[in-house]
C-alpha cells in the first residue's frame, strides 16, 4: 500500500480531513441528481491525480459506500502500485474479452480496484462510447461509487472519451505547478464533450494539506 494514502496513513492530519470534506462536498453536489460515476484527470502530466483520487476512494470507502476504482490511466497506470495488487490483468482484458471485469480486493473494506491491466499499443481504440458506457453500467451494479483515473485532458483524448459517459468530473491542479490557461483549456475540452464538472481539487497548495478546494 502507497506511503503516499495519506487518509490511511495519517488520518488526522489536515490532508486527510480535506479529503473528508471533498467527499462531504460530493454527496451534496449530487443532491437530486446521479453522481455515482466520477472520473479524476488532470490538465498537465505533473499534477498527482491518482494520488488524489485513491485517497477520495479511501474515505468513500471508510464512510461505509461500496467504492471500485478503474485505471483508466492506459498510458501510466498507478493505482494497482498504489493499492498494492496484481495489475497483470484488469481493464484491457475486459475491452478485448468481455466478461466479469477482474476485480481485485484491497486492504480497504468495501474499495475494489479494476486495474488497467496489460497496456495496449492504442489506448484511444479501445475507448468507443458504447464499451465505455457499457462497463460503468456494470461497475455501477457492483458499487455505490465507480471512480475513474484517466490521464491528463491535454495530453491525449482519453480523458475526455471517459468525461462523456460519466456522471461528474473532478478537475485536479496543482498549486504553483498547473498554470491558469492550462486549466482553463482543460475546462473548456471537458465542456466540448458535455461532462459535468463538479469540482476542482487543489493539491500541494499548503505543506500541510494536499487538498484545499472544491467546487467549480
Amino acid at each position: 500500500m502507497s506511503l503516499d494514502l495519506v487518509t490511511l496513513n495519517a488520518p488526522r492530519s489536515a490532508a486527510a480531513e480535506a479529503y473528508q470534506s471533498l467527499r462531504t462536498n460530493i454527496e451534496f453536489s449530487g443532491l437530486g441528481k446521479d453522481l455515482r460515476t466520477l472520473l479524476v484527470t488532470s490538465p498537465d502530466t505533473e499534477t498527482n491525480k491518482s494520488d488524489a483520487l485513491a485517497n477520495l476512494a479511501v474515505v468513500m470507502a471508510d464512510a461505509g459506500d461500496s467504492v471500485i476504482v478503474v485505471d483508466g490511466d492506459l498510458r501510466r497506470p498507478l493505482q494497482h502500485e498504489i493499492f498494492g495488487v496484481n495489475g497483470d490483468a484488469g481493464l484491457t482484458n475486459w475491452f478485448q474479452n468481455g466478461g466479469e471485469p477482474d476485480l481485485a480486493d484491497t486492504q480497504v473494506s468495501r474499495l475494489r480496484v479494476l486495474a488497467a491491466g496489460p497496456l495496449p499499443p492504442n489506448p484511444v481504440a479501445l475507448l468507443s462510447p458504447k464499451r465505455l458506457a457499457e462497463l460503468l453500467q456494470t461497475l455501477s451494479r457492483e458499487a455505490e461509487y465507480v471512480l475513474v483515473d484517466a490521464p491528463p485532458v491535454l495530453a491525449v483524448t482519453d480523458a475526455a472519451l471517459w468525461a462523456s459517459q460519466v456522471d461528474g468530473t473532478l478537475l485536479a491542479v496543482t498549486a504553483g505547478r498547473t498554470k491558469r490557461e492550462q486549466a482553463q483549456r482543460a475546462k473548456e475540452v471537458l465542456e466540448k464533450v458535455q461532462s459535468n464538472i463538479v469540482g476542482a481539487v487543489l493539491l500541494d497548495a499548503e505543506d500541510s494539506m494536499a487538498v484545499t478546494g472544491y467546487g467549480q
